[in-house]
């Protein structure tokens, strides 16, 4: 009996969509190709699209830089791709399921639930949407799943869920969700592997850093507590995102500044984070560069490694403690010297680094007389998604 079949993977965000395509044989995923498309919606340039099998990134010419010209450029490519024609099913990350706990095929009632609930997340959702209704118009027989990037969350703590406003909007779905789930589902699978069962589920917590950075504090398998809550732009500072702030400066800025709250949600978006304090740039690798020269991009990793240090301690009191810490996501797999700084004065925790490991990005690179074992996982969203969608076929 012939169990090989392909898939193709969407992981959709508000501003890039990754893709892969995989050939499933048995338990095994053998990746055919995968790429990006990004710098979507700029006013400025272009899109630009990546992939595995290309040295040089192609800037694409769709006319009018929206989401949906991009996605319609980025389908007409795939269909082109020789890997297309073998394709089986197609695998979306949705960034927020609220209530859907696990991953399922894309159904007429589903894709209406997710309309329905695209006002939480107007930064993610209807751009999926688009892309969802976009591939079955044009290949309705192919079947379609739907991955949650809250259902990693879905059984966190009553009191890590609740927020601290009047009871009655919390049957409006107004409490906290956690995203990048399907990352850190991704990672403690790693984690088990590497290092099996027991410590897989001893006390750990999740760094994934990158443009959306957010941790996770996990406890026998389960998510304790997480730094994103209702929005993906919560918890801490990010490439582009606030993360965390006074109420109050929502209310300042709609009643001084005039900010309408579009206008408002816009700027905690995509005005804020590491581009906002540093008013230069959201890539922390050119942060990095000009920190002995600009006052500005050294203050911004200053205060997103402080950011990051003191979940990791808040964490450890969630837990009771920690056993392993996993640094992912651009950031934590490749820059040491933002993991050196996050992890400095923790020795109280047990953290210490061995910083010639560490400048190397090795597998571990904690110290020999740490008690918390430091690992560097590369994080593969398409590869979890791809996972989920076998078992939902299957």
């Amino acid at each position: 009996m012939n169990t090989e079949k392909s898939l193709l993977i969407i992981n959709g965000g508000s501003s890039s969509i990754r893709f892969a395509f995989y050939r499933v044989t048995g338990a095994a995923f053998t990746l055919l190709l995968k790429g990006k498309l990004h710098n979507i919606g700029n006013n400025t340039t272009e899109p630009v699209l990546t992939t595995n099998t290309s040295d040089k990134p192609k800037n694409l010419h769709v006319g009018e830089n929206t989401y949906e010209h991009a996605a319609q450029f980025l389908v007409e490519w795939l269909e082109n791709q020789q890997e297309f024609p073998q394709v089986s099913a197609i695998g979306h990350r949705i960034v927020h399921g609220m209530e859907q706990t696990k991953p399922q095929e894309i159904t007429p009632e589903l894709l209406a639930y997710l309309k329905t609930i695209s006002p939480y997340d107007p930064e993610h959702l209807p751009e999926e949407i688009k892309l969802i209704e976009l591939f079955s118009k044009r290949h309705s027989a192919l079947k379609q799943v739907a991955c949650f990037d809250t259902a990693f969350h879905s059984n966190m703590p009553a009191v890590a869920k609740r927020l601290p406003i009047p009871r009655r909007f919390s049957g409006k779905g107004l409490h906290r969700y956690g995203f990048h789930g399907i990352s850190y589902a991704y990672l403690m699978e790693e984690l088990e592997r590497l290092a099996g069962s027991e410590v897989a589920n001893a006390k750990v917590i999740l760094a994934h850093l990158g443009n959306g950075a957010s941790l996770a504090a996990v406890k026998e398998g389960r998510c304790l507590d997480t730094s994103m809550g209702f929005t993906p732009a919560s918890g801490v500072m990010m490439g582009t995102r606030s993360g965390d702030l006074d109420p109050g400066v929502a209310w300042y800025m709609m009643q001084f500044e005039k900010l309408s709250p579009k206008e408002f949600n816009h700027l905690v978006n995509h005005e804020s984070g590491l581009l906002g304090v540093s008013e230069t740039s959201s890539d922390m690798q050119e942060l990095m560069q000009l920190q002995a020269t600009d006052h500005r991009a050294a203050e911004a990793i200053a205060l997103f490694c402080y950011q990051i240090k003191k979940h990791i301690g808040s964490f450890a009191a969630v837990l009771g403690g920690v056993d392993t810490l996993v640094f992912s996501g651009g950031i934590g797999e490749n820059i040491p010297q933002v993991r050196s700084r996050i992890c400095e004065d923790l020795g109280f925790l047990g953290i210490g680094l061995d910083e010639e490991r560490n400048q190397k990005n090795g597998a571990i690179i904690s110290g020999v007389a740490g008690k918390v074992t430091v690992r560097v996982i590369a994080t593969n969203e398409e590869l979890m998604i791809a996972r989920l969608v076998s078992q939902v076929l299957n």
